[in-house]
């Protein structure tokens, strides 16, 4: 049993114990957004791959490698269903990338460093006719950077 010379004790522990509770209360720190995020989400990725794949069709130093696949409608929709899915989940948003490897749907090609970049400025242009800033642009191409080796000259 407490004694009554106690109470106002515990009362007071409660109070400060509120009160210093009260001073740490206010909003938590949001985490930094996501590159999908500051991108503008799966809508502004469809936007971006749908310009980027008019830009590699009118692209002379690379459209004959898309002729058979921009022939097909629904090999040109995978493709685009596959860019936007494999965006999307590299930058940190909710797609899960189905497609295959860089390296299994680019082996036997033998794609030159010319092809690729020539692609890489492709998105590039696709980035800018959307006025992407530049950070999020150097972020995005520092993903799909690495899977050049699984890509030129195999």
């Amino acid at each position: 049993m407490i004694k009554h010379t106690r109470i106002p004790a515990l009362l007071l522990f409660v109070a400060l114990f509120f009160a210093a509770c009260k001073d740490q209360d206010g909003p938590l720190p949001q985490p930094d957004p996501t590159l999908y995020e500051r991108l503008g989400g799966v809508d502004a990725i469809a936007l971006v791959v749908d310009k980027f794949l008019a830009n590699v069709v009118a692209d002379d130093a690379i459209n004959a490698r898309f002729a058979a696949t921009v022939a097909d409608p629904f090999r040109t929709q995978l493709l685009r269903n596959n860019l936007i899915d494999q965006i999307c989940a590299g930058t940190g948003g909710p797609c899960q990338y189905k497609g295959k490897t860089m390296l299994e749907a680019h082996t036997g090609m033998n794609i030159t460093d010319a092809e690729f970049n020539a692609l890489v400025g492709d998105l590039v242009a696709a980035l800018d006719f959307y006025n992407v800033p530049q950070q999020e642009q150097d972020e995005l191409l520092a993903i799909l950077g690495p899977m050049k080796s699984d890509i030129v000259g195999q």
